[in-house]
Parts: C-alpha cells; sequence; structure tokens
C-alpha cells in the first residue's frame, strides 16, 4: 500500500493561500504532519499561472525536503514542469503524470529512463477519456509498449484507470474494478493508483463514499492512493483492508500504525 499526501496542491484553498502568501511555515506544517501520518511520497502541485509555476515548485519543493527525508512527487498536468521539477529534488520520487496524449510520454519517459524514478501513467489519449473497459485497456497495451521501448521496469509505474465521479455514473464503479483487475493480471508488480476523493464529487458525506471506494478498489488490486493521509477513519480502512485481504501478517502493519497514531486515536 503506497500512500501519496495530498496535501501541497494549490487546487486546494487553504493551500493556494498559503502560496500566493509565501507562508513557507504553512507549507512545512503540511509536509511534516503527512510525513508522520505514513506518506510514502508528498505530492507538489502548484496550481498557478504558467509564468510562475516553475519558480513556484522549486520554492516548494525547497520547504518539504528542508522538512522530512519523504520523497516528492513532482505533479502538474505540463511534464515540461515535471522534468525541470526534478532537478530540483534531492532524491528519486514519483512523475506525476503522464498520458498517452500528445508527445508527454516522449517527453516525460527519456527523463525518467535511467533513474530510479517512479512515474504516473493516466489511461487517456488523444481521443480523451475512454468510455469502456475494453477501450481504457486498449490504451495501457499502448502505454505498456511506451514503456518497454523506454526499458522501464513495470514496478515503477503506477496505472490511474481514471477514477470518475460516481454520481455521474450508471454502473458504480464495476469498469474501473474490471480495468483494476486486467492490469494487475497483466503486470503483477505494477502499481495501480488514483486520487480517492474523485469519487465522491458533488455527493454529501463525501469521505464515507471515499472509504467505501477504497475498500473496494483495494479488493480488485488497486495498491497505490493519491488522498489525504491525516484523515485517521480512511488510513484505517486502508489498513483494515490490507489485512483483512491477507496482505498483512498477523495485522502486524494494522497494529503497528495503530500504535504509531495513524488511525484510532488522536494525536
Amino acid at each position: 500500500m503506497i500512500i501519496i499526501g495530498e496535501k501541497i496542491n494549490g487546487a486546494i484553498p487553504s493551500t493556494a493561500k498559503a502560496i500566493a502568501a509565501k507562508d513557507s511555515e504553512y507549507i512545512k506544517s503540511l509536509a511534516i504532519k503527512q510525513a508522520e501520518a505514513g506518506a510514502d511520497f508528498i505530492d507538489v502541485c502548484a496550481s498557478v499561472d504558467d509564468a510562475i509555476e516553475l519558480e513556484t515548485m522549486k520554492w516548494l519543493i525547497d520547504i518539504v525536503q528542508d522538512a522530512t527525508d519523504v520523497p516528492i512527487a513532482v505533479d502538474s498536468p505540463n511534464v515540461h514542469t515535471c522534468v525541470e521539477s526534478m532537478k530540483y529534488c534531492n532524491k528519486p520520487g514519483l512523475f506525476n503524470s503522464v498520458s498517452l496524449e500528445g508527445d508527454k510520454i516522449d517527453f516525460a519517459f527519456p527523463a525518467i529512463a535511467d533513474t530510479k524514478w517512479e512515474c504516473v501513467a493516466l489511461l487517456n489519449s488523444d481521443k480523451g477519456i475512454p468510455k469502456t473497459a475494453k477501450d481504457r485497456s486498449d490504451v495501457f497495451t499502448d502505454l505498456m509498449a511506451k514503456v518497454k521501448e523506454y526499458q522501464i521496469d513495470p514496478s515503477r509505474m503506477h496505472i490511474d484507470p481514471l477514477i470518475e465521479m460516481l454520481c455521474t455514473s450508471e454502473e458504480g464503479i464495476s469498469m474501473v474494478t474490471e480495468v483494476i483487475r486486467g492490469i494487475k493480471e497483466q503486470y503483477p508488480t505494477i502499481h495501480v493508483t488514483g486520487a480517492v476523493s474523485n469519487i465522491s464529487f458533488n455527493l454529501p458525506a463525501r469521505k464515507i463514499v471515499n472509504q467505501a471506494f477504497a475498500v473496494l478498489a483495494m479488493n480488485a488490486g488497486m495498491d497505490s492512493f493519491i488522498l489525504d493521509p491525516l484523515n485517521q477513519d480512511l488510513m484505517g480502512m486502508l489498513f483494515a483492508t490490507e489485512a483483512l485481504l491477507g496482505e498483512d501478517d498477523y495485522c502486524m502493519e494494522y497494529i503497528g500504525a495503530y500504535r504509531e497514531g495513524i488511525f484510532g486515536q488522536k494525536k
């Protein structure tokens, strides 16, 4: 189970306010809290105007690296920004993200191919978001051909099957779980990731929906999550599900996380 902490993102109003005010202490606090909550990567996404995105990314990365040793996920819809942001990181992290849109992969993969960086890849292309499980699987096939071309080990990839709003779906998450199972059957060492909160947009009591989705997605094979690690209820649900799926010998990880206060105990 891989946790990608999502809190340092300019799309979040409180974080956007801190970025605009150059409030380094607020950003530092978010980094430390997510690290203490068990994040494996700390996502850094500026979400500012293109003209200042790269300098803002450097500012954020420097603060995070001063606060914690947790690897950084450089996050931008602009792959050029991600590639440049890698240069500010003092250790390999997570490239977030690529897709088959345009030349994104052919620009990004050369930058990470001979490194230890891991990479998030979305299952969309120039045709947009595939509407069926078969179409997403076809995009995945084309994506993995690129992975092979650049000699990137599948274990370094985090495939995002594209989690969409539940309230606009007629079939729940059956298509997503079908895609997840197909990916893991073909490449057992590959990771499947996604932003858990995407599922609950425009619904009340979103945290409940997020937790239910996480359980079902883990059962299908999802093992990498972009989420708020400070949400103790969600973190507890993940550790419990991992144990119930037989992926936590003698529940030692569950017990350890509880004792560390990651869930079940307010610090």
